[in-house]
């Protein structure tokens, strides 16, 4: 190598590799002061794409969790509601074993109609200020209802050469304002609200004499029975239905709990639908109760009081506590699957945590190792492009020869 002095190829190299380690150390500096491996998409693009996915779905299960969490709170506002609506029932069928007694005047009977009276009054009551969040529970508000223009409902002819008519339809479970269309094919009978479609295999579709069969299309809530009385086959109950909807009121639905971070509903599991039944004493479950009350309470005032009159009043009042007991049943099964969906929640949080950490947070020990390995070279390559400046100072002593 020559000597020259205008340029100086080992001062070059030094301030090229000085520089090269100055970017190094700012690189792990800035890694250890935000604790993040990757700050831009620079440092990994690929991890940047997996890590950012991962938080979406940190984030998403997270607030799934906290939904769940207010699905069971709201759950056991209404249970508890329903809880001591079933203490008065117990008290009313008290009274009503109480009133069948002959040891009682028909005055004594009147006082034992008073306290009915105002128990029924008040589990009305109670079922109308049961709130959660400003929505009602128990007056059937968030039960979806089958609307008025829907073709399919009790009463559908499917086929009248063989009496094979529609005899229920449950839209309890299913998302309000929807519109649900049959279509018959090769292979089953297919419901679909435009979004999820379901099908009913071939097999399951044909109706036995004096028979009946529920089509059961758990992923969009909807429960059509079909019954015949000459039985029916399965290509007839498809042509019957197929083409025909089955429509629900616009409204408030069945509470829907979205309890998972993505977007597929009740088919994917990513949310649950529980409905909260009507329990007013005029409800379809205790209409019978609310008939032998006012029969009771018409008997003990006209006088007309007989032995019988209590006996249906006690019968009424079993029916209407096995009514509650299954509200209560149900609202326990769904407060019971939602607490087992908070726990999985969590411990996938942890394990999707654990994941975008490995991706996108900083190693402390290997990036202070790189750290202080470029603090080394730094000061080393200051070092060197000094002396390498001096270097060219060379040429002088020639000069002066």
């Amino acid at each position: 190598m020559g000597l020259t002095i205008n340029t100086n190829i080992m001062a070059l190299n030094a301030q090229h590799r000085l520089a090269m380690t100055s970017l190094e150390q700012a690189k792990t500096l800035e890694k250890l002061s935000s604790g993040l491996r990757i700050n831009r998409a620079a440092d990994d693009a690929a991890g940047l794409a997996v890590s950012e996915k991962l938080r979406s779905q940190i984030r998403g299960t997270n607030q799934a969790m906290r939904n769940a969490q207010d699905g069971i709170s709201m759950i056991q506002t209404a249970e508890g509601a329903l809880e001591e609506v079933h203490s008065m029932l117990q008290r009313m069928r008290e009274l009503a074993v109480q009133a069948a007694n002959d040891t009682y005047s028909n005055d004594d009977r009147k006082a034992i109609n008073n306290e009915l009276q105002a128990l029924k009054t008040e589990i009305n009551a109670i079922s109308q200020r049961t709130k959660f969040n400003g929505k009602s529970l128990l007056t059937g508000a968030l039960s979806t209802q089958l609307d008025a223009t829907s073709a399919v409902r009790a009463g559908f002819v499917v086929n009248a050469a063989s009496n094979t008519s529609v005899t229920a339809v449950d839209v309890s479970g299913a998302k309000a304002g929807k519109t649900f269309t049959f279509t018959s094919t090769a292979t089953g009978l297919q419901l679909s609200d435009g979004t999820v479609t379901q099908e009913i295999a071939d097999a399951q579709l044909a109706v036995a004499a004096d028979g009946s069969i529920v089509l059961d299309y758990n992923q969009l809530g909807v429960r059509v029975t079909v019954s015949s009385v000459a039985g029916e086959t399965a290509a007839n109950v498809k042509a019957g239905l197929d083409t025909q909807t089955v429509v629900t009121a616009t409204g408030s639905s069945a509470a829907n709990f979205q309890i998972g971070a993505g977007a597929g509903g009740v088919a994917t599991g990513d949310a649950i639908s529980v409905s909260f039944d009507r329990v007013e004493i005029s409800a379809s479950g205790l209409s019978t109760l609310n008939t032998e009350l006012s029969d009771f309470n018409t008997a003990v005032t006209g006088g007309t009081f007989v032995a019988a009159d209590a006996e249906q009043l006690i019968n009424a009042i079993d029916s209407a506590i096995t009514f509650v007991n299954e509200r209560r049943g149900a609202l326990g099964a769904a407060q019971n699957r939602l607490e087992h969906t908070v726990k999985s929640l969590a411990v996938a949080v942890e394990n999707l945590s654990a994941s975008e950490s490995r991706i996108r947070d900083t190693d402390v020990a290997q990036e202070t190792s790189n750290m202080v390995r470029a603090q080394i070279l730094s000061q080393a390559g200051t070092a060197v492009l000094a002396q390498a400046n001096q270097v060219p100072q060379s040429a002088l002593a020639l000069l002066r020869g």
